[in-house]
Formats: C-alpha cells, sequence, structure tokens
C-alpha cells in the first residue's frame, strides 16, 4: 500500500479514510512499496523477536534500541528504518508478545468470560514484563484485536450495548493486569526470602496482629485477629493460592456484570 509520502500520491487528493499511519501499517505488517535490490537483511519481525527474547531474560528494562539492534549485529540507526521509536517497539512487541486467544466456545457468557480472563492471566503471568508496557491507546494490533473479538464473541450472547461490552472487557483486562503486576511483585519479594506464599500471609498476619490498635482500627484489628491468615497450611501450593485470590476478584466483577446482563 502506498503511504502518503510515496511518490507519485497526491496528498491534496486524499482523505482521511485512505490515511493509515505508518506504525499501524507496521503493526498490522501491510507491504510498503516494492525496492528493487536484494531482500532487506532486517525486518520489522526479527526486530521485534530479538526485543520479546530481551524483555523476556532480562525484563523490560532491559529492552533498548542499541541492545536489541546490537543483538541482531546491526546499528541503532538500521533498526530505525524499520521501527519509529523505542514506543513504537514496545506497541510492536505487545502485540506479538500477546500471541492469539485459545478457543472460548462456549454458550455461557460468564464461563466465556471467566475463561477469557485466565487465559490473559496466563500471558501476562508467562510474561510479567507485559504488564510494565505503557498504554500507548485502545488495542490496535492483530493480536490485541483477537482478544478483543475473543471477548466480544462471548457477549454477543447478551443484549448488552456496545458501550457496556467494551466497557467490561476493559474493566477485566484492567484487573489482569494490575493482579499480574502486584502477585510478580510479591512473588519475587517471597522468593528474596525463601518463603512461599502460605507461610508469608501467616508471618504477616502474625505481626500485624501485635500492632494493630483495636481502638484506633477496629476492624482492621479484627480482621488480623480472625482466622484467615491461619488456614493455609505451609505445604500449599503457591499457584493454588494464586488461583483463589484471583477468582476471587473475577466473580466479584462477574457478579456486577450479571446484574448488567438481566438487566438489558
Amino acid at each position: 500500500m502506498m503511504g502518503p509520502d510515496s511518490p507519485g500520491v497526491n496528498k491534496g487528493a486524499m482523505t482521511s479514510e485512505d490515511y493509515i499511519p505508518a506504525a499501524l501499517r507496521r503493526l498490522w505488517r501491510m507491504p510498503e512499496s516494492s525496492r528493487l535490490g536484494r531482500p532487506a537483511a532486517l525486518d520489522v519481525d526479527l526486530i521485534v523477536a530479538a526485543a520479546v527474547e530481551i524483555a523476556d531474560r532480562d525484563g523490560l528494562g532491559g529492552v533498548t534500541i542499541p541492545k536489541v539492534a546490537k543483538s541482531l549485529g546491526f546499528t541503532g540507526m538500521s533498526l530505525y528504518r524499520h521501527v519509529g521509536s523505542k514506543d513504537e517497539l514496545l506497541t510492536l512487541m505487545a502485540d506479538a508478545a500477546s500471541g492469539t486467544p485459545p478457543d472460548l466456545d462456549t454458550d455461557d457468557w460468564r464461563e466465556g468470560l471467566r475463561d477469557w480472563a485466565f487465559a490473559l492471566r496466563a500471558v501476562s503471568w508467562r510474561r510479567p514484563w507485559l504488564t510494565r508496557v505503557p498504554a500507548s491507546g485502545p488495542p490496535s494490533g492483530p493480536n490485541q484485536i483477537a482478544w478483543m473479538e475473543a471477548g466480544l464473541a462471548i457477549l454477543s450472547r447478551t443484549r448488552l450495548d456496545w458501550a457496556h461490552k467494551v466497557g467490561i472487557l476493559t474493566l477485566i483486562n484492567g484487573y489482569v493486569v494490575q493482579w499480574v503486576r502486584q502477585y510478580s511483585e510479591l512473588a519475587e519479594g517471597r522468593a528474596a526470602e525463601g518463603r512461599g506464599q502460605a507461610d508469608a500471609e501467616r508471618d504477616y498476619g502474625r505481626a500485624l496482629v501485635r500492632l494493630v490498635d483495636p481502638g484506633r482500627f477496629p476492624e482492621t484489628a479484627r480482621l488480623f485477629a480472625s482466622a484467615l491468615f491461619e488456614t493455609l497450611p505451609s505445604d500449599t501450593p503457591d499457584a493454588t493460592i494464586a488461583d483463589a485470590d484471583f477468582s476471587l476478584g473475577l466473580e466479584l466483577i462477574l457478579d456486577g456484570v450479571a446484574v448488567r446482563v438481566e438487566r438489558s
């Protein structure tokens, strides 16, 4: 597809409907105007794959244009011929690393949204750096649109309008991102101390019950005096606790969605 800056294009005749920004063309891998000579030794896919590999190994903070270029045997300036900026690279990485959603075919919208949320969590849990990619706008890449399509297909079983459908998917996605980010940070701290989640929660409750003054914080004191932090055996797998914690918040969201679905 020819862009607005391509030779021979009458820019004055081009309408807003004809124009697709260069960053979106690269995100969707739209072909640029053909060039004579040998095929380029570098392209967007190679750059993104190298950047994702670095992020998987070193975290998002380890991804820089010079570092990605060096891993490919090129200079940083060479990358800018294919990727407009560091921010654009992050957007490309996020879409590529998200992959495509699994088959979520179900007639039960609640079960479908639950599976959708757990599938999203699995992606971010495998690559926690995804939760650190700055939001540059609404979903716009092919993989992100595939996830949106899967969610909208689930909600098509309801009579909700488009605004509510988009709002629900945005809410659940935000919950997944924040949950994974917080869980990953806490898990790193526990790993550094050599403790599992059950032991960490028990020690937390036992310490705070001695510090929280019932006269000043009556309800919080009652919380720490309860059996909540003592119920899990030390050998309870962290993944089991994580699933339960994640499900608790998710079911509260789905309860609210159910009310809206009934009203519609």
